[in-house]
């Protein structure tokens, strides 16, 4: 076997003199191969990827018997020896683009300022090497694109220009961040298409931190597995996905879901709890000195669907196509929709004041990024029974209290937990909450914003099952907007597929997942990656 790029000898990490994020880990990437480091949050992979860079804060403790690269000690290089490793031999690229990318500078001026600092070129050679960069990396027009600012961008193509300005050094090592965790599916897999092509032509070995086991799968030479800041587990890819050896992996193998697992569903008529018909939101577009309307963005364009009362309807599609425009227009959280909206047989069209208000304890949401969706200075007493008193005053103070503790412990939260501060909790434990609040008014229908998109592995099968089990106990229906299509198929009994603000083709989830009948909709199941090793 050829010799290491990067050997890491029992590595280290302490922040704050007493807390240990890395427990004393070892591994090697060779030049070439794609690593994997796989775990869940806060197990200590991005701490350990900026340890290797030397980019750690002040509170944080480094120490390390050796970090070779090419066999020169990345500890005994001086800062400024350093600077010129970062981003001209290894390149990073973040997780989230537009916060890595400066928001007053163009994409080309960004690409141009990283080639010069690395690898200065006169002026005109600079410029086409920007082109051919933006070129490599599949960006649309980029002749046109060199100008235009990160927020005039997609998501897709802010990642694309961070890959570019990455590549601008030609680095033996790129380490990826999660790079695909906020992306669609069918963009994600154009991104990993993009990665393993670039490597191909450039030789470059590839670092991937990732805690989306199915995407490791399908990209991954090697595996290691980082659980609590210790490394639990290292293998091939192939060996890993067909012969887990730690408990710890195993679990994690064990809590992906699957496209398969739909076929278990049994299908089961139901009375209708909402229906929705010919549902519209347009947003004017206005200009001119006196702002006159000059057209519409059809965010919803005449959409209808029902949902059974106790059953769950997953809407899919890709971002800006309508989801959550259509979610928290039903609720009227945003204004310019009009249509037919009926929930348990009352038409909601034309209500306001108090008999609207009675109507907004049969439906409530439940957002995407828990953490911003509650209030930092309220006590999660306070966040859950917030609800309790704008919609039922008439409950009385103790009653209110009991049900807040009746209802942490139905989510799987202690009762002490009524007197912390969402900061005080993870990303799993938080949506617990919000799913505490959404219930606290004893709703018939739940909208789920994207509930799992940000959590690991783990905590997302916990919170399905706890939404799965909620469902069976209380018969609430849900409206679950996502774009992973394998959570569809753990939770959903139908789906409906949205394309440009349109549903292009509804049905049962095994219909639709495993005999789709529309272009778009094939395409998305095209793009799921899902475990390439293994059953």
């Amino acid at each position: 076997m050829a010799e290491p790029l990067l050997s890491v000898e029992q590595l280290s990490v302490i922040f704050n003199r007493q807390h240990k994020v890395v427990d004393d880990i070892s591994f090697v990437i060779y030049p070439g191969e794609t690593f994997a480091l796989v775990g869940e949050s806060g197990s200590g992979k991005s701490i350990t990827a900026l340890s290797i860079l030397r980019l750690l804060p002040n509170t944080a403790n480094l120490d390390a018997k050796s970090i070779q690269l090419h066999g020169e000690d990345l500890l005994k290089l001086s800062d400024l020896d350093m600077c010129k490793i970062r981003g001209r031999r290894i390149g990073l690229i973040f997780q989230d683009p537009m916060s890595s990318l400066n928001p007053v500078m163009t994409i080309g001026e960004q690409i141009t300022e990283a080639i010069h600092v690395h690898h200065p070129l006169p002026k005109s050679e600079t410029q086409q090497r920007v082109l051919e960069l933006l070129q490599q990396v599949e960006l649309p027009d980029p002749q046109q694109k060199i100008k235009d600012y990160p927020h005039q961008l997609s998501g897709g193509q802010r990642q694309r220009v961070m890959i570019a300005i990455a590549l601008a050094s030609k680095p033996d090592l790129l380490i990826a961040d999660e790079p695909t965790t906020s992306l669609d599916v069918t963009i994600q897999a154009q991104i990993l298409a993009l990665l393993k092509n670039l490597q191909q032509q450039t030789g470059m070995a590839l670092w991937l931190i990732s805690h989306d086991l199915a995407l490791v799968s399908s990209i991954a030479d090697r595996v290691a597995v980082m659980q609590e800041g210790k490394v639990v587990e290292t293998a091939s890819a192939v060996e890993l996905f067909t012969h887990a050896k730690h408990p710890y992996t195993q679990r994690l193998l064990r809590a992906l879901p699957s496209m398969q697992s739909c076929l278990q569903n049994q299908a089961e008529e139901r009375p209708t709890l909402l229906q929705i018909n010919d549902f519209y939101c347009h947003y004017p577009i206005r200009k001119g000195l006196f702002k006159r309307i000059v057209g519409y963005v059809k965010a919803v364009d005449g959409v209808s669907f029902e949902i059974q009362q106790g059953k769950t309807l997953a809407l899919v599609g890709e971002s800006g196509c309508g989801k959550t425009t259509l979610g928290k227009s039903l609720l009227n959280l945003i204004p310019n929709h009009f249509g037919s909206v009926i929930i348990d047989g009352i038409a909601l069209n034309g209500l306001d004041g108090e008999l609207l208000r009675k109507q907004r304890a049969n439906m409530q949401i439940i957002f995407q990024d828990p953490f911003s969706s509650m209030n930092p200075r309220m006590l999660v007493n306070d966040i859950i029974a917030e609800g309790l008193k704008a919609l039922h005053p008439e409950i009385s103070v103790q009653d209110r209290k009991e049900r807040v503790l009746s209802l942490l412990q139905q989510v799987g939260l202690p009762e002490f937990a009524a007197l912390r501060y969402p900061h005080e909790f993870s990303g799993g434990q938080r949506q617990r909450i919000c799913i505490a609040r959404a219930l606290a008014v004893m709703p018939k229908l739940i909208v789920c914003d994207e509930p799992t998109s940000a959590l690991d592995v783990s905590v997302q099968a916990q919170i399905i099952q706890l939404l799965k089990n909620l469902q069976q106990e209380q018969g609430i229906s849900y409206l679950f907007i996502t774009h992973d299509l394998a959570v569809v198929a753990e939770i959903a009994d139908d789906v409906a597929v949205m394309w440009q603000g349109k549903i292009i083709e509804q049905g049962s989830v095994e219909q639709v997942l495993f005999n789709p009948q529309h272009d778009y909709t094939k395409k998305l199941i095209s793009a799921v990656p899902v475990k390439s090793h293994g059953n």
